[in-house]
């Protein structure tokens, strides 16, 4: 697979949508949907198609993919059904019919009716979808008709015909589920309520039938009738698929061009969405190098005049974020506050900022650095440093029920871990549980060191605990005369808030920042070293606690017992031979025949 392509599919985001495979005239050869694109694309690269030779020659000519996001898996079917016949894809199969996803209308006229239909007709009639399932279509006619009485006719029913007595009421009638109307056994402003409560359930408030069906399956449940409540169980599941609206295909049929509009520092991206008859077909993402302080108005109008050139497209309405410094004869702009192009505006700015994103993920594949200085950037941003963070260390205490008590601290240069840098430290001058204290010895310690040996001191230091640790904290930079110089600050760890020294209002990062993401890190990172250095500091104390009660084993020979056994309790399960292996015959007979000796002496550990 061409690097290219690697780099490309690397970058996917795991969102449903559609994607088109380019061959190397850059033609659309293939159109797929997916409701995760990056699973999808990788897999035609990473599987084997032996079974299926259409596939491998498919593989063989993509030269480029592009994608477009959508907001729910049901618009990838659609999405992708307007991009089929759009552009007809070579190994794509054909439509050989004009057939589409069905909608409801509720047609214009005198006691309109409400059926499902795959025409789209300008005639005054209301339409609602289109829909990619034809079963939840259906359950959803059927439950409007059992609970609203609904012609299903096809009659004229005009006033004159009703009153000339030109038709007769039918079997639907007489099983209630018609009022009669061509009769005139029903009021036109009766029969009109009625619709009024399927244009409500049609745009997605089903309250109302949601609560008839729950009646309904109480009173079934409590008549012991289990299947039929379960049926309407299922209608109802396949109802509410109807709450969320298509952005991808709307039934307003208007032709019109939709744009959004990202940029950064370096360049301006612009994405655009051509809607044709209220159906997105095509979705183009491109950027423009900023050469001097070209303003996004400037910018986004130059790209309006190069999608008109490039696809010859010339609505009468374009969708815009904002308005561009242009004007176009018979076309105005419109910056939507609502309804369907409001949506489609959304769709359109969602797809700039992933072009964005993908676009800088790329080019930090191929220079790593440049990632490292980008988060670094956005902790001095976030934190609001004065300097440049490149070089960070977090202290973490740990101690078990006041025991052993270690301080760990870690550090990070350029976001990363440098773990050849983390330090332990053995509290000295502190007594019992008291975590203020503790922190302040071991940040007195580490900073006194640093500047003793004169090596470079942090731009940040990160102290796990609220504002206690972080208050003694400062009262060790105070005491050496580095407070102000190197910016401090805590994270307590209930609520990720960041407190900084003299302000008692904490800080609250984005959950999805990088920020917080590194500060969580370096915070689990110093909790990681600190407990491990703690654990093995309390079994080398029991081991060595347990040995010291026996006369003839001194400090060379624990430590190979400690190297090799690791613990006590392995070293009583020992047999001789292999105690003899490790500390010589003379010093393992008298080992093991004191370990042998006292198994019932209850032998108190030393902290």
């Amino acid at each position: 697979m061409l690097d290219y392509l690697k780099n490309i599919i690397k970058n996917i985001p795991e969102k449903p949508g559609c994607y088109q495979y380019y061959d190397d005239k850059g033609v659309i050869i293939y159109v797929g949907k997916a409701k995760n694109l990056k699973k999808r694309v990788s897999s035609y690269f990473t599987k084997n198609h032996d079974d299926s030779p259409k596939t491998r020659i498919l593989v063989s000519k993509i030269r480029d993919i592009k994608y477009i996001i959508v907001n729910s898996e049901e618009d990838t079917f659609l999405l992708e059904n307007n991009l089929i016949k759009e552009f007809q894809p070579r190994y794509n199969v054909m439509l050989k019919d004009d057939k589409t996803y069905p909608s409801i209308v509720i047609k214009n006229g005198y006691f309109p009716r409400v059926f499902q239909t795959r025409k789209i007709i300008k005639d005054g009639s209301t339409y609602f979808g289109p829909y990619t399932s034809a079963l939840s279509v259906k359950a959803l006619l059927e439950i409007i008709h059992k609970l609203y009485p609904i012609r299903t006719c096809n009659l004229a029913l005009t006033p004159e015909n009703i009153k000339s007595k030109k038709f007769k009421v039918c079997l639907e009638y007489h099983i209630k589920r018609c009022l009669g109307p061509c009769e005139g056994l029903q009021t036109l402003e009766d029969y009109n309520k009625n619709i009024e409560y399927v244009k409500e359930i049609l745009k997605g408030n089903i309250g109302l039938v949601s609560n008839s069906i729950y009646e309904d399956m109480q009173k079934l449940s409590e008549e012991l009738k289990f299947e039929e409540a379960q049926k309407l169980k299922e209608k109802f599941q396949l109802i509410d698929n109807f709450k969320t609206k298509s952005t991808i295909i709307t039934n307003a049929n208007y032709n019109i061009d939709v744009y959004g509009y990202e940029d950064d520092e370096n360049a301006a991206y612009i994405n655009y969405l051509s809607v044709s008859n209220g159906a997105v077909i095509r979705a183009y993402t491109f950027e423009y190098k900023k050469k001097m302080e070209e303003s996004p108005e400037e910018l986004l109008g130059m790209g309006i005049i190069e999608m008109q050139k490039r696809f010859d497209s010339h609505p009468q309405e374009i969708v815009v974020p904002f308005y561009p410094d242009i004007s176009l004869t018979k076309t105005s702009f419109l910056i939507p506050q609502r309804g369907d192009k409001k949506k489609l505006l959304a769709l359109s700015q969602q797809n700039v900022k992933q072009y964005k994103i993908d676009k800088l993920k790329k080019a930090e594949t191929l220079n790593p650095e440049q990632r490292s200085v980008r988060i670094v950037k956005g902790i001095q941003n976030d934190l609001h440093l004065k300097e440049l963070p490149v070089h960070i260390e977090c202290f973490d205490n740990s101690n078990i029920q006041g025991t052993n008590p270690v301080s760990a601290c870690v550090v990070f240069k350029m976001a990363k871990p440098s773990k050849k840098d983390y330090r332990h430290f053995i509290v000295k001058t502190v007594e019992g549980p008291d975590d203020y204290s503790t922190m302040k010895e071991v940040v007195y310690r580490r900073y006194k060191r640093l500047m003793e040996e004169e090596s470079p001191l942090p731009q940040l230091i990160v102290i796990d605990g609220g504002k206690g640790q972080l208050n003694a904290s400062v009262e060790s930079l105070k005491e050496l005369g580095v407070y102000g110089k190197i910016a401090i600050v805590g994270i307590a760890k209930r609520l990720e808030e960041i407190y900084y020294p003299e302000d008692s209002i904490p800080l609250y990062l984005d959950k999805n920042s990088e920020t917080l993401k590194v500060i969580q890190h370096l915070r689990d990172e110093a909790h990681r070293f600190g407990i491990t250095f703690h654990r093995n500091r309390r079994s080398k104390g029991q081991l060595q606690s347990e040995l010291d009660t026996i006369k003839g084993i001194g400090e060379e020979s624990k430590k190979l017992l400690l190297r090799r056994f690791k613990s006590f309790k392995r070293i009583k399960e020992a047999s001789l031979p292999d105690l003899e292996e490790t500390i010589g015959k003379s010093k393992a007979k008298l080992l093991y025949e004191h370990l042998n000796n006292n198994d019932t002496i209850d032998i108190k550990f030393k902290s």
